[in-house]
């Protein structure tokens, strides 16, 4: 009976412990954003997005880091996705389950924790070298692909172990083959993890500074990016050269900045959940 008590009493502090923690985390997280607010919001206008970098901070705008961040999601997504989906769908449902795939399921699990200023020296010697792709998006892109390729095939994996194996067996019992019932039944079932897994990723891509630095990508582009063969800057980068300036407009307009670059990743998350609800609802009979 005292073993019991004493059990339980564990638990409750363990309980206040964990409830303390989430407050003191969450009143951190409000007073950090709430600064952020209060000195960017000001400086947020249409000559801010719309203008070039400059030496004066009052002159200074994000177009060609935006931009930038706008053309490395595109390319990373169009190189990524595909990949990822596909080495899920095949490891999971045409894989054989023996001790080498155990292996290399353990091994894409733990690239998913690599330290991503390995995927940056990585990139830059097999294309900013080997291919020599310089310091261009499209090195930037394919070096995001790869670092978060991991992300995405575990995702999509564990979105397929989700769906019941009885829709499966359904449809082999009506006549249709692996790859029919995978299009057909599996993928749209699947649908909203592998969405969640896809946005996510892509969220995470955004925000990677370090192997966009190794890569060669610049803190200073005075200019717009036309092609994929072109240099660049992303909004992390732009947000870093600002806030290590001395001068406090400098520090307003990174927090400016970071207001663009929290509501991108929120804009980019509440799409992800819209679409899988709507995923969600449309394959409910």
């Amino acid at each position: 009976m005292s073993s019991l008590k004493r059990n339980r009493r564990i638990d409750k502090a363990f309980k206040y412990v964990g409830i303390g923690c989430t407050m003191f985390g969450l009143l951190m997280l409000v007073i950090f954003i709430g600064n952020i607010l209060i000195d960017g919001l000001q400086r947020i206008d249409w000559d801010f997005l719309t203008n070039l970098p400059s030496r004066k901070a009052e002159k200074s705008g994000i177009l060609t880091a935006w931009t930038g961040t706008a053309w490395i999601l595109a390319l990373t997504a169009m190189i990524a996705i595909p990949l990822g989906v596909a080495a899920g769908i095949y490891l999971e449902e045409y894989g054989k389950k023996n001790r080498l795939a155990a292996m290399v399921e353990v091994n894409i699990a733990n690239l998913a924790g690599v330290p991503s200023i390995i995927y940056g020296l990585l990139g830059l010697e097999v294309f900013g070298r080997l291919m020599n792709l310089g310091a261009s998006l499209l090195a930037g892109a394919f070096t995001l692909a790869i670092l978060i390729l991991p992300i995405l095939i575990v995702a999509t994996r564990e979105a397929l172990k989700a769906v019941p194996n009885t829709l499966r067996e359904a449809s082999y019992a009506m006549g249709a083959t692996k790859w029919q019932t995978i299009w057909h039944q599996i993928l749209p079932a699947a649908g909203g993890g592998i969405l969640t897994g896809i946005i996510l990723s892509l969220s995470r891509a955004m925000g990677e500074t370090a192997p966009l630095i190794v890569i060669g990508a610049l803190a200073y582009v005075p200019f717009v990016p036309k092609s994929p063969m072109d240099e660049f800057t992303v909004l992390p980068m732009q947000i870093f050269n600002w806030v290590s300036r001395p001068q406090h407009e400098f520090l307003v307009n990174g927090a400016a900045a970071i207001i663009i670059l929290l509501l991108i990743t929120f804009i980019m998350n509440g799409i992800a959940v819209y679409l899988r609800n709507k995923w969600q609802k449309k394959i409910t009979w």
